[in-house]
């Protein structure tokens, strides 16, 4: 069943004039949920709504607002800024919550003279990550991406077997999970030089950057339990951009046999912004493994999910270097992918995972890994770029990068466009790479 609704017109205005700007990332087609607090203040923190170059504070407009029962049980848990709560609800009603906001915030509403005194512009909010991240699996659904790497280490065989049957992941680390506008400290890590006999501790060489989107989980599962195909798309809350820094150099010696590690887990930058899958609903496309391909296991499978399990979402790779910076220089592309080129879909992404009976909370947080595009060019991450770290990747002013350096800042954009629809976008998934710290 279609869940397309009066919330997706694309005619439909804000009485927020900023909302109503063609290049706005935040219409009221989109309305997603962050967590912040006035910047310079010791408030609580509590959750917004972006609309425009405004936040929508949920706490304020909850006791300013007409509401309706229902609505005004649910605004109460997020008045006190607990989203984990509303993301327990069921999809039914948290698109009730969707309805509601968006006819507050339509032009002509007659509750917008109660409700501009609860809008705090963006550039006076500091924002926190936006719920309780209880754990955080990282997937590797990008097949152009593991493709590019798996022909650096095994040329004559860079996909394993198990690639194409089953969404490969890992456990990574929720408790270094950061929001956009921070900063990351360049790692240290045992680094074996080939033709060294022993490994050293010392800072990473090659910190690397990983172009993905975080899905978050709304309701979720008993231990025991697993979630069907027929009913993972309610247990999706929201997606984000994320990037999942990787130090390289640490990455190559201690994988084997076990995989990700320290290599994996000393940061994770995700945007402040959860974008509802209620506003991705325009977005939704046909997928399919090829003809040639394994097709997906029954667990796996079903009609939705061939029919709209997909989502097209332009993504993009920005980076400006501390030398630009002080040159007054923007940031520059350095590629541009698209998230329907995945090889598993968000919903095939969350009944594996919870297939052996994996109980998942609300407020999980599952990485697509890295989703790079079938050309050279829309490599996800400097190790494709730069394929390995042998070809320089040459900036406009004139500076090289391989991988990457203190002070540059990376910034990770994403938008979804159709025609008929109302461009949604994501906002900035950034921060900027500080030295190691000294070592011990």
């Amino acid at each position: 069943m279609s869940l397309i609704d009066h919330t997706h017109q694309a005619d439909a205005q804000s009485w927020v004039t900023s909302a109503n700007a063609p290049d706005t990332d935040f219409p009221i087609q989109n309305l997603p949920y962050g967590l912040f607090r006035r910047t310079g203040s010791n408030e609580d923190a509590r959750v917004g709504i972006a609309i425009g170059e405004q936040i929508l504070d949920l706490r304020k407009a909850a006791s300013l607002g007409r509401w309706a029962t229902d609505v005004e049980v649910m605004l109460q848990a997020l008045a006190q800024g607990d989203l984990n709560t509303f993301m327990a609800q069921a999809a039914a009603r948290r698109r009730r919550l969707r309805h509601a906001l968006f006819d507050a915030l339509l032009a002509g509403s007659p509750q917008e003279a109660a409700l501009r005194a609860a809008l705090l512009p963006q550039s006076e909010a500091q924002m926190a990550v936006p719920c309780r991240i209880g754990d955080y699996t990282d997937f590797y659904t990008g097949i152009h991406h593991a493709t590019t790497v798996g022909k650096l280490f095994r040329p004559d065989n860079p996909l394993l077997p198990n690639y194409k049957w089953v969404p490969i992941g890992y456990h990574g680390r929720s408790s270094s999970i950061g929001v956009s506008g921070g900063a990351v400290r360049r790692p240290l890590g045992q680094l074996k030089a080939p033709d060294a006999d022993v490994p050293v501790l010392a800072s990473c060489k090659r910190l690397d950057y990983e172009l993905e989107l975080g899905v978050f989980v709304a309701g979720g599962n008993a231990l025991g339990e697993p979630i069907p195909m027929a009913q993972a798309d309610e247990h999706l809350f929201g997606l984000t951009l994320l990037n999942d820094w990787s130090a390289r150099d640490v990455q190559a010696w201690e994988y084997q046999p076990l995989g990700p590690f320290l290599a994996k887990n000393f940061g994770t930058t995700i945007s402040p912004w959860i974008v509802s899958m209620e506003a991705l609903e325009p977005f939704r496309i046909a997928f399919a493994h090829p003809a040639d391909d394994p097709q997906p296991l029954p667990y796996l499978d079903s009609a939705k999910n061939r029919s709209e399990g997909g989502y097209d979402i332009e993504l993009e790779v920005f980076l400006q270097t501390a030398a630009m910076r002080v040159a007054g220089l923007s940031a520059v592309r350095l590629m541009r992918s698209n998230f329907k080129h995945a090889y598993w879909t968000l919903a095939q992404m969350l009944t594996h995972h919870a297939s052996n009976g994996c109980n998942m909370q609300p407020g999980d947080l599952l990485g697509t890994g890295t989703q790079s595009g079938p050309e050279a060019c829309e490599g996800g991450s400097l190790l494709e770029l730069s394929l390995g770290g042998k070809q320089d990747v040459i900036l406009p002013n004139g500076e090289i990068r391989r991988f990457l350096q203190d002070g540059d800042t990376v910034i990770i954009r994403g938008h979804a466009t159709r025609p008929g629809a109302r461009r949604i976008g994501f906002g900035d998934c950034s921060a900027t790479v500080m030295p190691a710290p000294e070592l011990p």
